[in-house]
């Protein structure tokens, strides 16, 4: 089972809900690998605020939707802790468009991250992870919501929710759990966008808490099934939304 001295690699760690995520498995006294891509600012600071409080943290770019990226990631983290015991595939692209009108490179670039990626993070962590480890992918409740517009992103997160049930079963001799974390709306510049108050107020409308979602909502899942507590909950996906869905 992971422990306190336990390595925690987290795609698309540096901001939003992979940033929350980041924090509280820190919090856990787990060591965090914090891949980004593009804001080193963001992934050194979050990197400076985990040291700063006695953790140990490391920021590493790579593109996820690269073949050669998740193993370069692992190979960073084996050598600054050893070892790697949790995997989050958190990394994601929303492009949004109806399917008769999307076009080639923004399918592309959707399935080459959300499930490309998420397929190489949990092929490396299947074939490198700690016995006893956790793998930790991020869907969306947009696969159940069904929502114009939402075709292909939903469609690959719809893959990454089929892989995460498979992986389950194929890891369990290994006493390596696979889940899926799949949130509502949540509060990160990511889904705010160019939103306004008023529609955002809209969507908050739907949830029967009535209220957005924070990127802490999230995080504290993925810790709970990081930790040992979750140790049973293995080939599931939760619907991390209030109740929108």
């Amino acid at each position: 089972m992971p422990s306190h001295t336990s390595v925690a690699l987290i795609t698309g760690g540096s901001r939003g809900i992979g940033a929350a995520i980041s924090r509280h498995l820190a919090n856990q006294g787990k060591s965090i690998v914090i891949n980004y891509l593009h804001d080193k600012g963001a992934a050194d600071a979050l990197v400076s605020d985990i040291t700063s409080i006695g953790g140990r943290a490391l920021a590493v770019v790579a593109d996820l939707a690269s073949t050669d990226g998740i193993s370069m990631m692992f190979d960073e983290a084996e050598w600054a802790f050893g070892k790697v015991d949790i995997m989050v595939n958190n990394a994601g692209l929303v492009r949004l468009g109806p399917i008769a009108d999307f076009d080639d490179d923004s399918f592309e670039q959707q399935v080459a991250l959300n499930l490309g990626g998420a397929f190489r993070g949990m092929r490396e962590a299947a074939r490198r992870l700690s016995d006893g480890g956790r793998i930790i992918n991020i869907s969306s409740s947009v696969v159940g919501l069904y929502q114009p517009g939402y075709g292909v992103y939903a469609a690959t997160k719809a893959g990454v929710e089929a892989m995460t049930h498979i992986l389950a079963k194929e890891l369990g001799p290994r006493g390596i759990t696979v889940n899926a974390v799949a949130p509502g709306p949540v509060a990160t510049a990511l889904f705010l966008g160019d939103k306004s108050d008023d529609q955002v107020a809209a969507i908050a409308k739907m949830n029967p808490l009535a209220r957005i979602g924070e990127p802490d909502d999230i995080a504290r899942i993925v810790a709970f099934l990081a930790g040992s507590e979750g140790g049973w909950i293995n080939g599931q996906v939760i619907r991390a939304n209030g109740g929108i869905i």
